[in-house]
């Protein structure tokens, strides 16, 4: 039997009553992605092996810029939903012209770097979705193996990912990243290191933890949060819920997961190597991640995503 969810409306958006009186059917799996015109064959792989591993009530939600909402406009349909990034954002957010800023005018300084408002359309997406589980994935990530949302579940509650130990005292940004998370959530106290490293190339979130987080951040900062996380210049959105699950919810058994394959240097593979880097794809793994910064050639990257995909089939039939 399927389940029925009253309709969210996001605190930005206005909704009629019949609107709120509204019921709908609250799919296993959602798949957020932000992406942008250069990613464009890179989020077509990515598209395809949702399409393939996902069940068929997964919809896979595309955050792009107004400017190449045309672009994408090829992968609508039952199972892709295309945003613009305005959608997702209070009405005084601007871009602003010729640079990756944006300015939220109620709150004009600091200006809004791309990375930061990319991280917080991420929240604001997944707090929008009707489904158990929302797997965030970049552009450069594509699916190997099924997803079965089970798969990663203590209980009824969604396994968290997480590195024990894993932010030495060396890792500087990792600790700027906590001591943002600390300040948003109303726990001014960063633990001495190591802390717990919760960022990944691909992670699964609750959506309802995620309304929980925005809902904990507007109590503890009096704003709202989308303003408030964008006022941080150094922020990480995966330390941010790590910490707010892990220490506010109390996670049920976190654990590093395994479950990406990547591959992170910004040095282009070559055809040899990304071959040898597919054949040690590790079992747990469901997907495989080359960064779009690498530079490495289509050619290369999907030679490599189809022979994660036959390292997969080959070990699911033993």
């Amino acid at each position: 039997m399927p389940k029925y969810r009253k309709r969210f409306v996001s605190r930005n958006h206005s909704a009629s009553p019949a609107e709120e009186s509204e019921y709908v059917g609250v799919s296993e799996l959602a798949v957020i992605t932000p992406s942008y015109a250069p990613d464009l064959e890179l989020f077509a792989d990515l598209h395809r092996s949702v399409l393939r591993h996902t069940p068929e009530d997964t919809v896979h939600h595309v955050i792009v810029p107004p400017r190449d909402r045309g672009l994408f406009a090829r992968f609508e349909g039952p199972r892709c939903r295309v945003w613009i990034e305005p959608d997702l954002l209070p009405r005084t957010y601007i871009p602003i012209p010729l640079s990756r800023l944006w300015l939220n005018v109620a709150r004009p300084w600091p200006p809004v770097r791309g990375w930061v408002l990319q991280q917080s359309l991420k929240l604001a997406a997944a707090a929008r979705v009707e489904a158990d589980a929302v797997l965030v994935a970049d552009s450069d990530i594509v699916l190997v193996r099924p997803v079965r949302v089970r798969d990663f579940m203590v209980g009824e509650r969604l396994r968290l990912h997480r590195i024990d130990h894993g932010v030495h005292s060396g890792m500087r940004r990792h600790l700027r990243w906590h001591e943002a998370a600390r300040q948003l959530l109303g726990r001014p106290h960063v633990p001495a290191p190591p802390l717990h490293d919760y960022v990944n190339s691909l992670t699964l979130w609750d959506p309802k933890a995620v309304r929980a987080l925005q809902d904990r951040i507007e109590t503890a900062t009096g704003r709202r949060w989308q303003d408030a996380f964008s006022s941080h210049l150094h922020i990480s959105e995966f330390i941010l819920y790590g910490v707010f699950v892990d220490e506010l919810l109390g996670a049920p058994a976190a654990s590093d997961t395994g479950i990406c394959h990547n591959y992170w240097d910004a040095t282009p593979l070559s055809m040899a190597d990304a071959l040898a880097f597919a054949d040690r794809l590790g079992s747990r793994a469901i997907g495989m991640m080359i960064s779009a910064k690498s530079g490495t050639t289509l050619e290369v990257r999907r030679a490599a995503i189809a022979r994660c995909m036959d390292v997969a089939r080959r070990e699911s039939s033993r």
